[in-house]
């Protein structure tokens, strides 16, 4: 059972949007407020969007292919200096997931990996990335691959009774 990281395909878009979808259920159940609603139909949207990206200057959308099914995504782009955030230029890791029965293989550090090298020969000096604070598992495995935390994002809701 043979396992490749690979750009993505226009024909790996089905796939895509599945995986994509459920990133963003599983974002939105460790905070409802904080992440956004999914969809009747997320998986045609996170198709839609992925599918653009693929033709995007600047973005990397890698898969993991076991025998012919894709089992997983990393996407990223990158980014030139941003003077509100405080950041050079650098690689943006936006999404990586992992279907539940590859999780523990090694295939998210193997798309991890491969996607550094893809930036790194794009000129980037570094690769910046955002886990779930609930994530435990995907920070886990970010910082065995080198990263660092070096920001935490805070939330607050506004909601209409608030006054100041």
């Amino acid at each position: 059972m043979t396992l490749t990281i690979r750009p993505a395909r226009t024909e790996d878009a089905p796939a895509l949007g599945r995986m994509g979808a459920a990133l963003v259920r599983l974002h939105h159940s460790y905070d409802p407020e904080r992440f956004m609603t999914p969809e009747e139909d997320l998986e045609s949207g996170y198709r839609w969007w992925l599918s653009r990206e693929l033709k995007r200057q600047g973005a990397v959308v890698l898969v993991a292919e076991r025998d012919g099914r894709v089992v997983g995504y990393a996407y990223a782009t990158v980014e030139a200096r941003d003077w509100n955030a405080l950041r050079d230029e650098h690689g943006e890791l936006h999404d990586v997931w992992v279907d539940e029965s590859e999780r523990g293989s090694g295939v998210g550090a193997q798309l991890a990996e491969e996607m550094i090298r893809r930036l790194r020969a794009q000129g980037v000096p570094r690769v910046m990335l955002m886990t779930a604070a609930k994530n435990d598992a995907a920070q886990r495995l970010f910082a065995r691959l080198g990263w660092r935390t070096t920001m935490v994002e805070m939330t607050r809701e506004l909601k209409d009774s608030e006054t100041d």
